[in-house]
């Protein structure tokens, strides 16, 4: 699939000006594109908050030349020491610094990869600088927070309304540019629903809005998704809860727990709230290192219809 398909990549913004963040946290960044220098960072977060559009438009602003690996994909060790070390070994076009971007490096192996990668920062320090983004920044070893300075993307209630304001006048010209009609008040519950995940805000849009109209029908069918979850959790039914899982597959692992979580007080038992929280909190933990996410989720799920009293 083209990039240039994905409004999240078509739209993505390329300076800090553009970014959607917090001032006190955009002003950092704007000054270091004013200094004209760039120090090794760790940017930590939840998902869609901006951590990958900053790291790339620090780059552009600074004229740097730059490598985004995803380690999700790119993990294992030696993937990461050959991209690194060619990229690393060759003359930067405008003889500057080079820029390692590490995405979701919190899928990096704590025990082998993150040391080595410790080392890959200290070997090539005086050509290359690192940006790491995570979401979970307690699973990057304290080495490498050391060696970085660490952004946290984090949202206060303070700051979320003038924020949402912004994504909506932003999501409003994307979807005026590509012709789909909407209404405001579909587009604020939505963002409402969803921030500050601006990412998947533009996601649901694109994918609600092939005809030409963001269908607000199908919008509102993602809390039915979930209710038919809960139902076959509720019924003990293996079958049907598999097939519910297999039909979403697609949707980001944490999304699902959180929809869970979400929804708890009105579909578990009081007694057993705890022992879901425990349960969707180790599973989410190991969805950072599973190769297979359906097996995941799906594990994840059982376990909770053998041990959750569901009402």
């Amino acid at each position: 699939m083209s990039k240039d398909f994905l409004w999240v990549e078509k739209y993505r913004p390329q300076t800090i000006k553009d970014t959607i963040l917090p001032k006190k946290l955009k002003d950092v960044f704007l000054k270091i594109v004013e200094g004209g220098e760039m120090p090794n960072m760790l940017f930590t977060g939840t998902a869609g908050l901006g951590k990958t559009t900053v790291a790339k438009a620090l780059c552009k602003e600074l004229d740097y030349d730059c490598i985004v690996v995803n380690c999700s994909e790119d993990g294992n060790i030696d993937t990461l020491r050959g991209k690194i070390r060619r990229f690393a070994s060759s003359v930067s076009l405008g003889g500057d610094v080079k820029v390692v971007i590490l995405d979701e490096a919190d899928y990096l192996n704590a025990q082998s990869t993150q040391p080595a990668l410790r080392g890959f920062i200290e070997e090539f320090a005086d050509n290359c600088r690192f940006i790491l983004t995570c979401n979970f920044k307690n699973r990057i070893i304290e080495p490498i927070h050391s060696r970085c300075g660490v952004y946290e993307f984090n949202t206060s209630k303070k700051d979320m309304g003038q924020l949402c304001g912004q994504f909506m006048e932003r999501l409003k010209t994307i979807l005026d540019t590509e012709g789909v009609t909407y209404s405001d008040k579909l587009i604020a519950n939505m963002i409402m629903k969803h921030a500050p995940d601006w990412r998947r805000v533009i996601n649901e849009c694109q994918r609600y809005s092939m005809g030409g109209q963001l269908d607000s029908i199908a919008i509102d069918s993602t809390d039915s998704e979930v209710d038919q979850l809960f139902a076959a959790l509720k019924a003990k039914d293996f079958k049907k809860m598999r097939s519910w899982v297999v039909n979403n597959v697609d949707v980001d692992t944490s999304t699902i727990f959180r929809s869970l979580y979400d929804k708890m007080y009105d579909r578990v038992d009081p007694g057993s709230i705890p022992q879901l929280v425990l349960i969707l909190a180790d599973y989410q933990y190991k969805a950072a290192f599973v190769a297979d996410h359906e097996l995941n989720i799906v594990a994840c799920m059982t376990e909770v219809m053998a041990n959750v009293e569901m009402i």
